[in-house]
């Protein structure tokens, strides 16, 4: 898998992969009217574009044979030397090749240049085999947060965290 990092007018890939990802990873965690409305929230393409350039999100495209299978946005934080993976999806039948962990380096080694101390994510508290690979890798479960996100729905996630020493001893 190749990853680039893409600029604003790239952003309806992520949003292909994302139409395709979404409905698939949450079926069994949300109802379709959630899904729909976080599809709206995040991933019209005004919404993506407002995360780069309103929000400073980077977003990386993993492309295989020079398709798009996946993404990953993160977020710098220069005060708290903490950088935030946004989103992390792939399509399901690249999942297992190591693609994830791939997106999940590439983070860490821009963090780690930009002297970040950690990296962090939310994840679904359903989503048990997201939660799994992250603890295999080394994430651990910081805190768990409710976050209302309007229209009568909330986001119920875990918070998880890694130091970016941790994820060195991984790259052996």
């Amino acid at each position: 898998m190749k990853i680039r990092e893409i600029q604003s007018n790239e952003l309806h890939l992520v949003r292909e992969v994302a139409l395709d990802v979404w409905p698939k990873t949450f079926s069994d965690v949300l109802t379709p009217t959630q899904i729909d409305f976080m599809m709206d929230w995040m991933y019209s393409l005004e919404s993506l574009k407002n995360q780069v350039e309103d929000k400073n999100h980077v977003f990386l495209l993993g492309e295989e044979n020079q398709r798009p299978v996946g993404y990953c946005s993160y977020q710098l934080d220069a005060k708290e030397k903490k950088t935030k993976i946004h989103k992390i999806y792939l399509l399901q039948e690249t999942q297992g090749k190591g693609y994830g962990l791939k997106l999940i380096e590439e983070v860490k080694s821009i963090a780690k240049q930009n002297g970040q101390n950690h990296i962090f994510l939310n994840v679904n508290r359903h989503n048990h085999k997201a939660i799994s690979f992250y603890l295999k890798i080394g994430f651990y479960e910081a805190y768990r947060e409710v976050i209302d996100i309007g229209n009568g729905f909330v986001m119920d996630d875990i918070v998880m965290e890694m130091s970016i020493s941790m994820l060195q001893a991984d790259n052996s």
